[in-house]
């Protein structure tokens, strides 16, 4: 594309780094994510309905405080070990965003930077799942001390690129993950159904909505439609 041709009806958004979450971004997990969540709610007798309302964006031990605040945090991060551990053997039904392929294809040479809830193991089983090559730069749970919505995952992000926050975009579908997103002092372009809830700059239902292209500089220029 041209850097004049600008698809009718798109939103040109300029930036010098993208930071992407993986699960409802780039993946399609959801079918697992219930799977075993919904196992979880009735274990500790929650409404499974209300605890999905909470738990996607954040890492595990992150929504359990929220779900059990009178729990100790040790047994929180006790069972959120052993949950990340089945989410990892689990990749049934885990598929690529529509669109996710060829917009990963079109970042070759644009510094983007995977920022997931997700710890190592889980991100790449579930990058591999939906046949996505893990970027080259990543912030996973190992890399932070506090989960989505807290801004510390994009702000490494932008630092590990050598972009400042203000000349970043991030692509988020979750609540935590958008709040996170804009507490960074990011744009945040939206993805699917749930973004729309949660008041990102722009949003789009898949990836097949967007196109990326390098200006000279090494800026970039986003079409949104």
């Amino acid at each position: 594309m041209s850097a004049t041709a600008v698809p009718t009806g798109s939103t040109v958004l300029t930036a010098r780094a993208l930071l992407l979450d993986m699960d409802g971004t780039l993946v399609n997990s959801d079918a697992v994510v219930e799977r075993i969540w919904r196992h979880w709610s009735e274990q500790h007798g929650l409404d499974a309905d209300e605890v999905m309302k909470v738990v996607h964006g954040r890492q595990g031990h992150a929504s359990m405080a929220l779900l059990l605040p009178d729990r100790p945090m040790e047994q929180n991060h006790a069972d959120n070990a052993r949950m990340l551990a089945l989410e990892t053997a689990d990749v049934e039904g885990v598929v690529p965003i529509p669109g996710a392929p060829e917009f990963l294809a079109s970042l070759r040479g644009v510094p983007h930077a995977l920022v997931t809830s997700a710890d190592v193991a889980l991100a790449t089983a579930r990058m591999r799942a939906a046949g996505l090559g893990m970027p080259d730069v990543w912030v996973t749970a190992e890399s932070v001390g506090a989960s989505k919505p807290d801004p510390e995952g994009f702000l490494k992000g932008a630092a590990e690129l050598g972009v400042a926050p203000g000349d970043c975009v991030v692509f988020e579908d979750s609540a935590a993950g958008i709040q996170a997103g804009r507490s960074a002092g990011m744009r945040v372009v939206g993805v699917g159904p749930r973004a729309r809830l949660h008041g990102p700059d722009v949003v789009v239902d898949d990836l097949r909505q967007v196109r990326v292209e390098a200006v000279a500089g090494g800026g970039i220029r986003l079409y949104v439609a």
